[in-house]
């Protein structure tokens, strides 16, 4: 028992002799690593992951012209949801979507020239991007739709008129400019977009001789735009208005039902035809 009770005793206080504290199977304890040794893993990680974010996830974005007034001021910073498109969602109407240029729409517009820190800040997706060439504006029409402008408007969509209170206060839905009337068709894959500050909107409107029509493809759309991160006291989401909900808007989905009924009635058409053929027959 007093031997019991000593190698109970030299467990809990180590050994006699001094040396480092042993465990269970004689293995000597393992020292924590100093923290200043462990930071360099840790920021490590830390732009591996915000570079994934800004890859695959969210990425920031700093609005540089009022074209988008009231819905984005200049010097918003909003924040743009890429993971949807990963799931074959494709754009839909009155969404506020971030695009590369499709086509020298932003010819004539001074690229900003960022220092280093700003380009490594803006890599890994801690800051805005700077140097790439951008635009960010309303979807009016995707693939299919008819949209049309005329006088200073409303804006109809497959003959439906939309009611926009987000175009800025004072502007007319139509620019009664020549380019400003308009009637087009937004061939499959495209989207036909324009900016909220319609009077001062370089848009698709306004690039109907570019290449593509002012069409802009939808492999060019980098992601819909879903909140005002910055400035704070701006914070607010960007929802889809309720004008793109009206019904028969999507001339697909109307016609659909009919089309499926069609499909239906073929086959139970050629069935009646064959019985009947077959009852000619026995007779």
């Amino acid at each position: 028992m007093a031997d019991a009770a000593v190698d109970a005793r030299s467990e809990h206080n180590g050994p006699e002799d001094g040396s480092a504290p042993q465990g269970p199977r004689g293995k000597k304890a393992k020292k924590q690593r100093p923290f200043w040794k462990e930071l360099p893993i840790l920021l490590g990680v830390a732009l591996l992951l915000a570079l994934l974010i800004k890859t695959f996830l969210v990425q920031a974005f700093s609005i540089p012209s009022d074209s988008m007034q009231n819905t984005l001021q200049p010097g918003d910073r909003v924040l743009v949801d890429k993971l949807t498109p990963w799931f074959g969602s494709e754009p839909e109407r009155g969404e506020v979507v971030v695009f590369h240029d499709p086509g020298d729409w932003m010819k004539y517009e001074p690229t900003p020239q960022p220092n280093a820190a700003q380009k490594v800040l803006s890599f890994i997706g801690l800051m805005p991007s700077a140097e790439e060439k951008d635009l960010i504006k309303r979807v009016i029409g995707v693939g299919g739709d008819t949209v049309e402008c005329k006088g200073t408007g409303p804006v109809k969509v497959n003959g439906k008129p939309l009611d926009e209170p987000y175009v800025f206060a004072g502007n007319t839905a139509c620019s009664t400019d020549e380019r400003g009337q308009f009637k087009v068709k937004v061939p499959k894959g495209h989207l036909w977009v324009m900016g909220d500050h319609r009077q001062n909107s370089a848009d698709s409107r306004y690039h109907r001789e570019n290449p593509g029509g002012g069409m802009v493809p939808v492999g060019n759309v980098v992601g819909r735009a879903v909140v005002v991160a910055w400035p704070v006291d701006r914070w607010s989401t960007l929802p889809v208005p309720g004008t793109f909900d009206q019904k028969d808007i999507n001339t697909v989905a109307a016609t659909a039902p009919g089309a499926l009924a069609l499909v239906g009635a073929a086959p139970l058409v050629w069935l009646r035809r064959r019985s009947r053929a077959r009852v000619s027959a026995a007779e």
